[in-house]
């Protein structure tokens, strides 16, 4: 029932929280500002329902040390994303048409903010981290993995490839920095910042939920498979090729530091000898 109680909460939190957000994103400072209030409010939410139904601390999202293990995740998530479209802007496929606007990545600061927090609390702070007291690590990376995948088959513009590619880029990525570092902070500091990168510095489309408008006013054309098409550079090539190889840094982390959990062996009956 532990599983049932945090996700009822947090997804309550997260239902909640994208409605408010999507009804003032006319406003940035509003959407800001909303962002930031229900991420805390998940947050605070998931460590309450964590600490009444195990009886435990929940110190996956301690606060000692939260700043720097968000902050060096996020800057990684950017750079993850940046080097996609340093790759695609040499092929070409990539055309910087002038700056964008400042007022618009401020509202989208706040809305991935939420958007981070509360999938990560999701589907790596409950489904992997449960999951993996039983199944092992690698079997509840992919299980966990593919349902992330497909959850964003809900998108508008949403392609089978799309969330096949969210499978292996982000799901393994998300799910090894847990494994990693044993804290959400580190996944939930990349996902901002993949996500930020991609909407309020690039302009692109995020996970095929339309083009945004950000601090650069850009345009993308090319092979699906290489620009991601409708979905956007998440579906690229490249965001598979660069996210695959971090998710095996974090993989190499999380074994060299003895975090890898193998699967629980099912006791069986000894057997009577006559």
């Amino acid at each position: 029932m532990r599983v049932v109680w945090q996700l009822v909460a947090v997804l309550g939190v997260a239902f909640v929280g994208s409605q408010a957000v999507g009804a003032v994103q006319g406003n940035p400072w509003l959407t800001l500002a909303l962002g930031i209030l229900f991420s805390v409010i998940a947050l605070l939410l998931y460590g309450w329902v964590v600490r009444r139904t195990e009886h435990r601390p929940a110190t996956e999202v301690a606060r000692k040390g939260s700043a720097s293990a968000i902050t060096r995740g996020a800057l990684l998530g950017v750079a993850l994303f940046g080097a996609v479209i340093l790759n695609l802007f040499f092929l070409g496929f990539y055309q910087v048409n002038g700056p964008g606007s400042l007022m618009p990545a401020v509202g989208l600061f706040g809305f991935m903010a939420v958007v981070a927090v509360t999938e990560e609390l999701i589907f790596r702070g409950v489904l992997f981290r449960i999951l993996e007291e039983r199944l092992g690590t690698w079997i509840s990376m992919v299980l966990t993995g593919v349902l992330f995948g497909l959850s964003h088959l809900l998108n508008p513009d949403a392609s089978l490839w799309g969330a096949i590619a969210i499978m292996l880029e982000a799901g393994g990525m998300f799910a090894a920095a847990y494994a990693a570092t044993r804290s959400l902070w580190v996944p939930i500091g990349v996902h901002f910042g993949w996500n930020f990168a991609a909407s309020a510095i690039f302009g692109t489309v995020v996970s095929g939920n339309g083009a945004n408008q950000g601090l650069l006013d850009a345009s993308m054309s090319g092979p699906a498979l290489i620009t991601g098409g409708d979905f956007g550079p998440e579906g690229s090539l490249y965001s598979v090729l660069f996210c695959v190889l971090a998710t095996l840094g974090f993989i190499w982390l999380a074994r060299r530091r003895g975090n890898v959990v193998p699967r629980r062996r099912t006791a069986t009956a000894p057997t009577l000898s006559r």
